[in-house]
């Protein structure tokens, strides 16, 4: 993924630079089993580290996870994705997008990067198949030029993987 497929940059405001400082301490004293933040200049872009968990398809394999912030974050979901080589999962695109309800149609400004992180590694952890999307080759023909997976209107039609 290149810096192109970044949001527009505009500055966080008051309440979301606040609200990231306060999750960032909080994250750095107790980290959810599982993960790592990188270390970077950035409050508005996060890079994490993501351990699959023993006993899954996904056990001790380390993926990335790229956490960009909007301007109004909380009240608007921060953009996750995957960066390459994103796992192969039946929600996870080959570009690293995902299909996860929570990033876009449920939001909820009382989510927090580690309850995303802990429902993203979750979502790892119950899958039976490793493989992509049925529609992951038209999909991601469709999102070339930087296109945001906030942008795509995603059907939650399964939530057994």
């Amino acid at each position: 993924m290149t810096s192109s497929s970044a949001p527009s940059k505009k500055v966080l405001s008051k309440i979301a630079s606040n609200r990231l400082q306060k999750e960032l301490k909080e994250w750095q004293a107790n980290p959810p089993a599982g993960f790592k933040q990188k270390a970077t200049d950035n409050l508005q872009r996060w890079i994490i580290e993501v351990v699959g968990a023993s006993g899954t398809l996904y056990a001790n394999e380390t993926y990335q996870l790229q956490v960009d912030f909007p301007e109004h974050y909380p009240m608007e979901a921060p953009q996750v994705i995957f960066l390459h080589p994103a796992p192969l999962h039946p929600h996870v695109y080959s570009n690293g997008h995902i299909c996860l309800d929570i990033l876009y149609d449920s939001w909820s400004p009382a989510m927090t990067v580690s309850s995303v992180c802990i429902s993203i590694l979750s979502m790892l952890s119950s899958s039976t198949v490793k493989q992509r999307p049925d529609d992951n080759d038209r999909y991601v023909k469709n999102c070339k030029n930087g296109r945001s997976p906030k942008e795509t209107r995603w059907w939650f039609h399964d939530d057994k993987v």
